[in-house]
């Protein structure tokens, strides 16, 4: 059974800890365009609600001035604290401090830390800043810089009118680590933050999101004022219960957690945010068992799926991406007679590439996918979007086969969710044969 994680503050309400308004601006053509993918509000709406704070709005922007400005004034009015990413860079089109300092009626002064800072990070690739760099280094006259330890632009953090305003520069690999690291301990510093998340997440697997809803209703019922949303993803579905009214401590959303837990059974894939793999990763290190995988039509997306986690050398052996016949046999020693008569798109190939990556790389576990994920059309028995799972354990090996419907990129994420899925069950087998009572 999954743990439901223990608050540290046993009389804490299951209702949001804090009554600031947050709302976050995302500016940028290029995100209105479709040219990139408003991950901010993702990242940043996660990181807030794991400690007690929801999102109440967040607005995509043009880079045009006006519209930055109309907008910020109605979020300002609205909210307690207002977060933008983008635009803080040194070019034409990056204009948000400059709008802001105007609609907050502040100017803006040089900061010679902020240029000394700008020109060390230009010295350290051998390159000397163009004039336009320098913007960079205005902060408003009232207002902080957050340091940048990982571009150009710092952020900026401005307190006025009993508000906060907070400016992030818009790479993830400059706003996530200022974000954690400065601006996170500063709003816990002024009481905007709770350690907590202001609700339990259930998060389920192999069941439809109208038939979890169905499951959990007679439970549901018999709490009235029960905050209940669900999401569904990639063939899982979350379901978060809160008490938004307070009326329902943690205590007994845990209860209610529990039970609800056990309707779901091995469909029950963990309580929190931990991906699929992340909890095949727990399992097998609590085992002390290992895992490698082979792949054919995923191309190495199955084996990133773990090695991308923390401690992945633990328990992960590795992987072999083997699109033709000769890597198969030469990599995997996958019989040469075997893609003859059964071809590579088959259950036979994919229980011959678990197993041969499994004796390969010395794991307990070996987990294969093979199939026809597009854009090249399959045939005969296997159109496209066929997909062979093999699966080696130490009680044996399996294969299934699985037909999806949609784009690659589609086809191959539910492949490889679907195949992590039946290693963790395949695992939670073993975990029960060492939990049962050993009959003399």
């Amino acid at each position: 059974m999954a743990h439901i994680p223990a608050h540290s503050d046993p009389a804490r309400q299951g209702a949001p800890t804090t009554s600031s308004r947050y709302e976050l601006l995302t500016l940028g053509d290029e995100l209105l365009l479709g040219l990139t993918a408003n991950a901010h509000l993702t990242w940043i709406g996660a990181q807030l609600g794991r400690r007690g704070v929801q999102l109440q709005r967040n607005v995509t922007v043009t880079d045009e001035a006006d519209a930055i400005a109309a907008q910020f004034r109605e979020s300002w009015a609205r909210a307690d604290v207002v977060i933008t990413t983008g635009g803080l860079g040194p070019t034409c089109d990056d204009r948000t401090r400059e709008v802001l300092a105007a609609v907050l009626g502040q100017k803006l002064v040089f900061d010679p830390r902020t240029e000394e800072a700008i020109r060390a990070r230009f010295a350290k690739f051998q390159r000397v800043p163009t004039a336009n760099n320098l913007k960079q280094a205005y902060r408003f006259e009232r207002g902080e810089v957050l340091p940048n330890a990982n571009g150009t632009a710092p952020g900026l953090w401005v307190e006025q009118e009993g508000k906060l305003l907070i400016m992030l520069p818009g790479p993830p690999n400059e706003l996530q680590p200022m974000f954690t690291e400065q601006v996170i301990p500063r709003l816990a510093a002024r009481g905007k933050l709770s350690d907590q998340e202001a609700y339990i997440q259930i998060r389920s697997i192999g069941i439809g999101e109208s038939a979890l809803e169905t499951m959990f209703e007679c439970t549901f019922s018999r709490s009235p004022g029960l905050g209940i949303a669900f999401c569904a993803h990639q063939g899982q579905v979350d379901c978060r219960i809160s008490s938004p009214d307070g009326r329902y401590g943690m205590e007994k959303l845990r209860a209610i957690a529990s039970e609800c837990a056990a309707l779901l059974g091995d469909n029950l894939l963990c309580f929190g945010h931990d991906s699929i793999a992340q909890v095949v990763a727990d399992q097998l290190k609590q085992q002390g068992r290992t895992l490698a995988v082979a792949e054919a039509s995923t191309g190495g997306m199955l084996a990133n799926a773990f090695a991308d986690l923390c401690g992945a050398c633990k328990f992960f052996q590795g992987g072999i991406v083997s699109t033709s016949n000769e890597a198969k046999m030469l990599m995997l020693e996958c019989p040469e007679c075997l893609l003859k008569q059964h071809g590579a798109v088959s259950p036979e190939c994919a229980v011959a590439m678990a197993s041969g990556v499994a004796e390969k790389l010395g794991a307990d576990y070996g987990l294969a996918i093979t199939g026809f994920s597009g854009p090249c059309t399959g045939g005969g028995e296997n159109p496209l979007g066929s997909i062979y799972i093999g699966l080696h354990s130490p009680h044996g090996d399996w294969a299934k086969q699985l037909t999806y419907p949609g784009p690659r990129a589609a086809v191959k994420q539910r492949a490889i969710n679907d195949a992590i899925d039946w290693l963790r069950r395949e695992v939670l087998k073993e975990t029960h044969r060492i939990a049962a009572p050993q009959v003399n």
